[in-house]
């Protein structure tokens, strides 16, 4: 006669860490969840008709059409915004970085706080408190409408933006790596070009990624300060909007071309973007 086997009972503590295991994947699921779901709706409805979008009885089971692509790709205006998003993202994050990634430099290495608290400052204050002076002084100037007052008013936002996620980076560097590189000839900008900026390239890519990201989805200043020649992508998604109607199909497939850009840089961008958030998250 065989003698029954009992298990071991599983102790407690792996049992609770087990069930937070469990809890922590219900949680990832829910929030992707909650998040995919507008995303997969709206590159649904881009193929959809407008009939077909305000139909709640048409899922994702239906015949996809090209015409709202067609659409907005004929009238050129979607294409001409998405240029000028790009040219506006690219040229304000390049400056901005220029300017402030050597301004880190020198308050993180220097340990200028009530510099660092001023910069956090310019980050709080509403952007929006700024529009009338700015519009009046623009105005006089006779820059608005020009991409020069797009790029300097989202340079306003980017360059306290990248030095304050820059600052942590320079202050978490070695200081020792410098001090060799003084010691062996080189100045003290010689030292942060060769030395520090490019330890700091995962971070200054972070920054970098985050400043263009907010470029191309601002709305405010694009709404204020651009003309029908310098329009950006959210200007052309609102004017689908009007007071009689709403063109969803063409909104949703204008939504979806300008998420591209934006999702194939966060992807390509990764690697840089989770470095750098990760090393900024640690000192020494």
């Amino acid at each position: 006669m065989s003698a029954t086997v009992v298990p071991a009972p599983v102790p407690a503590h792996l049992r609770r860490r087990r069930v937070r295991s469990w809890l922590r994947g219900i949680a990832i699921a829910v929030v992707t969840l909650v998040f995919a779901l507008p995303l997969v709706w709206m590159f649904a409805a881009a193929f959809k008709t407008n009939v077909q979008v305000t139909d709640p009885s048409v899922g994702l089971w239906f015949s996809p059409t090209l015409e709202n692509f067609r659409n907005i790709v004929e009238a050129g205006q979607i294409l001409r915004s998405m240029g000028n998003s790009l040219l506006v993202g690219v040229v304000s994050t390049v400056l901005s970085a220029v300017i402030a990634v050597p301004a880190a430099w020198a308050v993180g290495r220097f340990d200028m706080h009530r510099t660092g608290s001023l910069i956090l400052v310019a980050r709080i204050v509403p952007a929006i408190s700024l529009l009338v002076p700015w519009y009046y002084l623009f105005a006089q100037m006779g820059l608005v409408g020009s991409y020069t007052v797009l790029i300097l008013s989202q340079m306003f936002v980017s360059v306290p933006l990248i030095m304050w996620i820059m600052i942590s980076f320079f202050a978490g560097l070695p200081v020792e790596l410098e001090e060799a590189a003084r010691t062996d000839g080189l100045s003290a900008f010689g030292a942060f070009w060769r030395i520090a900026l490019p330890l700091a390239a995962p971070g200054t890519a972070t920054a970098s990624l985050l400043a263009f990201v907010f470029s191309w989805n601002n709305f405010m200043f694009a709404l204020i300060f651009a003309d029908d020649r310098t329009q950006t992508v959210p200007v052309t998604l609102f004017n689908f909007i009007s007071y009689a109607s709403t063109d969803w199909g063409g909104l949703m497939a204008a939504a979806t071309l300008i998420t591209v850009p934006v999702v194939l840089a966060a992807v390509l961008g990764q690697k840089y973007l989770v470095a750098g958030l990760t090393s900024g998250a640690t000192k020494g």
